[in-house]
């Protein structure tokens, strides 16, 4: 038997919307990652980012395994999907009832022992993630993605030479795709062609989507005290530890963070810290995403700062510009701030999907503007500890609400 081919695949899809429109790409290269062999791209419709990031996957491996028919492969996937990485090396258990015919679907184009898989940061994979834009575009516009229109190179960290591989296929993505085309058609469903007309969703390109993970418990939170930027610093709770790592489990299950965000204050580093830990990324500190400054109120319950200041208490509760007693911060200067980080964080993570690790008011105050509602609207929402809240803000300025106040994986 002839020694095993080594090549490597790079793989990516990505959905505009979550479920939206939605495409893959994906690479074969040379073992030193240097020469391109062929690509692999398609419109799928409307599905999520996993299974688009999936369905990258399995046309990567097919495509391997279609430049070499008669000889043995052994193939290293490299992707930025933690989930996909983790659950086809055996590390994550597969729930999702999507993603179980997908991985099965995986396993079966090649021998377990002949692929390896990588996690790699988003960076570095930047020649499938073009292949799957190209593809959402195709998509948009009736059609399916074609190799003679492929730029993905162009994003590639790794020079592609124009010469042939003598011993292999020529190192040309085009003819290589034409191959790769022709043994991925005969699987393709006939329903796998793009949607057209009315049914296509207006293309306003892929949000900027921020899961709102508030903190988990502290030892105030459950007797309902002040706890705001200007006091103590507290730590999480042993229950609040727990919180913070069923909300990690959640958010390594769902696969679709790419990004996190922290308030700066203790509970929300140690909650992040949890996730981050969990999904292999680092946390990224954000000021504007702290809680508000409570001034004499910290520590205090509620009934205790209108047995001390009542006065001043019913004024703040009537008026979004009045400060708590003793230079705290009134909620109409914590939305300016809050609003400032959120500008700031819609421009960094525009067609991404980040986790904002914050506190009720910040979070209330995202969820109020986002839905243009009066000040008052913050004394009517219930905000849990550690609970989930989603947001996701379009290029036209629109923003939409897609979730508030889940538990769910506290359960």
């Amino acid at each position: 038997m002839p020694a095993p081919r080594r090549l490597v695949v790079e793989a990516d899809g990505g959905s505009r919307g979550n479920p939206g429109p939605a495409g893959y790409g994906a690479v074969v290269l040379d073992p030193d990652g240097a020469q391109t062999l062929a690509e692999a791209a398609e419109y799928i419709g409307v599905a999520t980012n996993n299974v688009a990031e999936y369905k990258g996957l399995i046309a990567g491996l097919k495509a391997a395994k279609a430049l070499f028919p008669d000889v043995p492969v052994q193939v290293h996937v490299r992707m930025d999907s933690k989930l996909v990485v983790e659950q086809m090396s055996g590390r994550w258990k597969i729930k999702h009832p999507d993603m179980k015919p997908l991985a099965a679907e995986a396993a079966s184009i090649l021998p377990a022992s002949s692929v390896t898989y990588e996690w790699i940061p988003r960076n570095e994979n930047k020649h499938a993630d073009r292949l799957a834009n190209e593809a959402m575009d195709a998509g948009r516009r009736g059609r399916q993605w074609e190799p003679s229109s492929s730029t993905a190179a162009l994003d590639s960290p790794r020079p592609t030479p124009a010469a042939a591989d003598p011993a292999g296929p020529p190192g040309d993505p085009v003819a290589g795709a034409a191959k790769v085309r022709a043994a991925l058609a005969a699987a393709r469903p006939a329903s796998a062609a793009p949607q057209v007309g009315w049914g296509v969703a207006a293309d306003l390109g892929a949000p900027a989507t921020f899961f709102l993970l508030r903190h988990g418990e502290t030892a105030l939170t459950p007797e309902k005290r002040f706890s705001g930027s200007g006091g103590s610093d507290p730590e999480l709770s042993a229950a609040g530890r727990h919180q913070a790592a069923c909300a990690a489990e959640a958010f390594a299950a769902r696969g679709t963070v790419q990004e996190i965000i922290s308030s700066p204050l203790r509970r929300c580093r140690e909650t992040a810290a949890a996730v981050a830990d969990r999904l292999g990324l680092e946390v990224r500190i954000e000021d504007g995403l702290r809680e508000t400054d409570f001034g004499a109120w910290e520590g205090l319950t509620f009934a205790e700062v209108r047995e001390r200041h009542g006065a001043d208490l019913t004024a703040w509760l009537g008026s979004a510009d009045t400060a708590p007693t003793g230079g705290g911060e009134s909620f109409a200067e914590v939305a300016d701030r809050v609003s400032a980080a959120r500008d700031r964080l819609i421009a960094r993570c525009a067609g991404r999907t980040a986790l904002l690790v914050t506190h009720v008011t910040p979070i209330k105050t995202l969820v109020r503007l986002a839905l243009g509602a009066p000040p008052e609207s913050l004394f009517r929402m219930e905000l849990s500890p550690a609970s989930v809240s989603t947001v996701a803000y379009y290029a036209d300025g629109n923003p939409s609400l897609r979730l508030l106040n889940d538990t769910s994986h506290l359960r």
